[in-house]
């Protein structure tokens, strides 16, 4: 989402960075970039102007100007500054003192909300809590069999509506329902218009006053831009808002919003939705944040979300299966659905510190840098799967015939195959060489499968190439 952003910043560092001091006119430079970034990024005009000046006002002291790393210290000004910006730091969930603890999602349609309230649910079962959903979109055909659909894939029950009741009718039977289970948290679905008109601040009033939310989440779709301040302003006077839910935060969208709307009306980002599945949510961490946009990478929320993908019991059995009888197809297998379990790939790079942006690897792809194809992924899984289990074990053992038939069982050509033995072949060489203390010779970069990078295997298709004119001469 930040893509445009990250660039613009990168550039202006970049520029600092070539040189030993800085100047108030090399300073002057770099805050006319990071304002010309966050104007492009949709950010309202007055937050940029007041963001710009708590930068400058901090960076031109001679404690900056004259240190050592003077680019490293800017951008860490930069850094403080976006963090306050967005929040300073975690907000969690309020919870009731006796429960349910009752949440109340509210937003425009189109939002997001009935994913959201299903991935709340989701992510509140994975903490240790009980949740229940109830829904009380009355508005939108099929919000109800949405939900229930959605609330069955995570596992949590729905409470849907009777006929003849209304949203503050449904939102009373599911705070009774959550009592008799008991669920000790109730999340409530609720309907949207096209925008915040009077009809429907009525009727959000009512199932407020009947039901007395602990915690009023608006859900704010993170793509449209500078209208989403104007909708937290209209809700938070409507009927008061104690968190904001930023979807589509895995988007093209110039991220505006983001850091626009927790200034425009003085309440925290909470969560963030990054992509279509229903497990696709984070709590916002605003300094976690701020590292992404500026290129840091995000390593904390990349090894929670690594943590989240992968059974510690599983992790160890392969660590003592790699320890006694090294690395096999099968254990190749298991970690690269691992990573595919954590999310896309382009959300996983971009936590990476130094990466930056995707489009910043597919960029530097022309000169050797990485390239990643989602669907060689799957066609990796399709080749080791056609393969028996001798063969995932012992690799070696797979000759010009086994290639054959594999590359048909799995759709895929003998290259693709031929591609992926030599693939795990360098990467069993890295974790010798790791296991023995050092790093193997010649060792080829393109580790991730549907990754080229250098041309490792350049010289190699010249000995090939060689070895026929040879033969041909003959």
């Amino acid at each position: 989402m930040f893509e445009s952003l990250s660039q613009r910043l990168e550039g202006a560092w970049r520029r600092l960075r070539g040189r030993g001091r800085l100047t108030p006119a090399d300073v002057e430079e770099a805050l006319r970039e990071v304002r010309l970034a966050l104007l492009e990024a949709d950010v309202h005009f007055k937050l940029v102007r007041d963001f710009v000046e708590r930068v400058r006002a901090k960076a031109v002291g001679e404690e900056v100007l004259q240190s050592l790393t003077p680019a490293q210290q800017v951008v860490r000004i930069v850094h403080d500054e976006l963090c306050a910006l967005m929040g300073g730091t975690l907000t969690r969930l309020a919870v009731a003192p006796q429960p349910p603890t009752v949440i109340l999602l509210c937003g425009l349609q189109g939002a997001g909300k009935t994913t959201f309230a299903a991935k709340l649910a989701g992510w509140l079962l994975r903490q240790g809590r009980h949740p229940l959903l109830v829904a009380a979109d009355l508005q939108r055909p099929a919000a109800v069999q949405q939900l229930q659909v959605n609330g069955a894939k995570v596992g949590v029950p729905v409470v849907a509506p009777q006929p003849g009741q209304g949203p503050a009718d449904v939102a009373a039977a599911g705070w009774e329902e959550a009592r008799r289970l008991p669920a000790d948290t109730l999340i409530i679905d609720t309907a949207g218009r096209s925008q915040a008109d009077g009809e429907l601040m009525a009727e959000l009033r009512a199932v407020v006053d009947r039901v007395r939310p602990h915690e009023v989440l608006l859900v704010l779709d993170a793509m449209a831009g500078q209208d989403a301040v104007n909708v937290a302003r209209g809700f938070a006077e409507g009927i008061g808002v104690d968190g904001i839910v930023l979807t589509r935060l895995d988007s093209d969208a110039r991220g505006g919003a983001a850091l626009s709307v927790r200034a425009a009306i003085d309440r925290p980002v909470k969560f963030a939705g990054t992509g279509e599945r229903l497990d696709a949510i984070e709590p916002f961490h605003p300094d976690r944040m701020a590292s992404r946009i500026l290129g840091m990478g995000d390593v904390l929320s990349l090894i929670e979300q690594a943590e989240a993908a992968m059974d510690r019991d599983q992790v160890a059995a392969m660590q003592k299966r790699l320890q006694t009888q090294g690395l096999t197809l099968e254990d190749f297998l298991e970690q690269m659905q691992a990573v595919r379990r954590m999310g896309p790939l382009e959300h996983v790079l971009g936590m990476l510190p130094g990466l930056g942006p995707l489009r910043q690897l597919k960029a530097a792809a022309g000169t050797g840098g990485l390239q990643v194809d989602e669907r060689e992924l799957g066609r990796v899984e399709a080749i080791i799967r056609s393969m028996t289990p001798q063969e995932r074990r012992h690799p070696d053992v797979i000759d010009g015939s086994r290639r054959r038939r594999i590359a048909r069982g799995s759709g895929t050509a003998v290259q693709d195959v031929n591609r992926l033995l030599r693939q795990f072949e360098d990467v069993r060489r890295l974790w010798k060489g790791v296991a023995q203390g050092r790093l193997p010779p010649g060792l080829a970069p393109a580790l991730v499968p549907g990754g080229h990078g250098g041309g490792a295997r350049r010289p190699q298709k010249t000995k090939q190439k060689g070895a026929k004119a040879k033969r041909r001469s003959r």
